[in-house]
């Protein structure tokens, strides 16, 4: 990995990203508007043929550096591998934990070994990539790091219920990292997104028909509004409206009517 940072356009050196699962949705949305805001890019997901795609664009498009790296995060090795090249990188400003992947179903009913890895993906991958980057950022003394969570972290979620937990799990932990990061300069968020429209509902199998269409959002805009968060030192950040007011409206209700609800709404996409 290179050590020495290249210069931008305008002057002063270029910054440097890495982001997970960079190949589609909210991950390639903020691999493209990184590079508009001129950093240089690792972009890590499984597909080196899409991430090499990608890369082309990106360098022809916006004369960004970029680096790939094909790996799967559910595998120790590979997730080793990506850790070695984070906690070597003495100039990375920004990190993005946007890999992740949904489950929907009676987890009764559920393939363990498939949720074994959602929580693997979820968790430990975001676990270990945040705790290679922070010596250098800490030494530093600035850097930032996204971790993607989701609404979905803030309620109970029958019949998603490991999912649910893996982004409650991140947003707690990325709260609790912004206490022990005070004073060091390095700042970390915990993104939440609603509906967006990415590869994530079919690959969980998620029958989308019935969600109206002003309950989504695109990747742009919920990387829109994680930048802007992140300017304005804001730690959890909830992008749309609708989704704040979803959030605002759910905290004032019991958990049980919040669960029974939640299994309903599920219900209603496995129809």
């Amino acid at each position: 990995m290179k050590t020495t940072a290249p210069r931008r356009e305008g002057g002063g050196p270029r910054r440097r990203a890495l982001v997970t699962g960079a190949s589609a949705g909210i991950g390639l949305a903020f691999a493209e508007r990184l590079a508009r805001d001129q950093y240089d890019l690792v972009l890590v997901a499984r597909s080196r043929d899409r991430l090499e795609e990608i890369a082309k664009r990106l360098r022809e498009e916006r004369g960004a550096g970029v680096e790939v790296l094909a790996a799967d995060l559910t595998q120790a090795a590979a997730l080793r591998a990506v850790e070695e090249v984070v906690a070597d990188d003495a100039t990375l400003d920004l990190l993005v934990n946007n890999a992740g992947f949904g489950t929907q179903g009676r987890f009764a009913e559920l393939d363990i070994d498939r949720e074994e890895e959602e929580i693997r993906l979820n968790v430990v991958a975001l676990v270990r990539l945040t705790r290679a980057a922070l010596p250098h950022m800490i030494q530093r003394g600035r850097g930032e790091i996204v971790n993607v969570s989701s609404m979905a972290g803030f309620y109970p979620g029958p019949f998603l219920a490991t999912y649910g937990a893996t982004k409650a799990f991140v947003t707690s932990f990325t709260e609790s990292l912004a206490e022990e990061l005070r004073e060091t300069g390095v700042r970390v968020q915990a993104l939440c997104p609603g509906f967006t429209r990415t590869e994530f509902q079919e690959r969980a199998s998620i029958d989308t028909s019935q969600i109206p269409g002003f309950a989504w959002m695109s990747a742009e805009e919920v990387v829109e509004a994680s930048l802007d968060g992140l300017s304005r030192d804001e730690l959890v950040v909830v992008p749309g409206n609708l989704n704040r007011a979803l959030r605002a409206g759910a905290s004032l209700l019991p958990r049980s009517i919040v669960r029974r609800a939640m299994a309903a709404a599920s219900r209603r996409l496995e129809e």
